[in-house]
């Protein structure tokens, strides 16, 4: 796999969400099926939160979704992404895209729980039309695991949150977020879209604090 080949599937995925309808605010659900199949078994879910506030919206998020996942019998591991040791992938493929990093820092701690996980959750503000830079550096070094994780019978979600209200500031990350798990292979079940929340907290007062809490809970 080459990093052309991945730009190339990223641009072509850019755009899906709006022509298939997707973009939009709230919480989008796991079919009735799918829910039964994943109740009768707790899953390893991984959430990766990318603010760099400990009481941002978007961690909040991220908190009220662990909730419901772990009252529903599922096992978390939460990474927060801003305030652990993760530098940014150097292209230096010394990884071979499936073996050990060259740098040697806290995304060696995640590495096993990416690889044993049935579903990643991704929690972040939007940041300049895209993931923060925190999180985006955390998955610039699943290059180092894409041999493992790519085709891997694994779910996704993703909670985000942004100051604007207009639907359209939202779209490059969400087309991101389709263009990553189309590649992975990896199955989007939910996403929970916060507009119009700036200081940190503005989010609990909102539908979508609620809206996490379900999608962990129904999972």
């Amino acid at each position: 796999m080459k990093r052309r080949d991945f730009i190339i599937g990223s641009l072509m995925a850019a755009g899906t969400l709006l022509a298939a309808g997707k973009v939009g605010t709230g919480a989008v659900g796991l079919a009735e099926s799918d829910k039964k199949k994943d109740k009768d078994k707790g899953m390893k879910i991984v959430v990766l939160t990318g603010s760099p506030r400990r009481n941002g919206n978007s961690a909040h998020l991220a908190e009220q979704f662990i909730k419901g996942a772990r009252e529903a019998g599922h096992d978390v591991f939460r990474f927060d992404c801003a305030f652990a040791n993760v530098a940014p992938c150097r292209a230096c493929y010394h990884c071979g895209m499936d073996g050990p990093c060259v740098s040697n820092d806290d995304f060696e701690a995640l590495r096993p729980h990416l690889l044993e996980a049935d579903m990643v959750v991704f929690a972040t503000p939007l940041y300049y039309f895209g993931f923060s830079s925190q999180l985006k550096a955390v998955i610039d070094r699943f290059y180092a695991i894409n041999g493992q994780i790519k085709g891997a019978a694994k779910k996704a979600a993703l909670l985000m949150t942004y100051a604007d209200t207009a639907p359209r500031e939202a779209e490059p990350l969400l087309s991101h977020y389709e263009a990553l798990t189309e590649y992975l292979g990896w199955k989007s079940v939910g996403t929970v879209v916060a507009p119009g929340v700036w200081p940190a907290g503005a989010v609990r007062d909102t539908r979508y604090a609620g809206q996490a809490y379900r999608l962990g809970k129904d999972l």
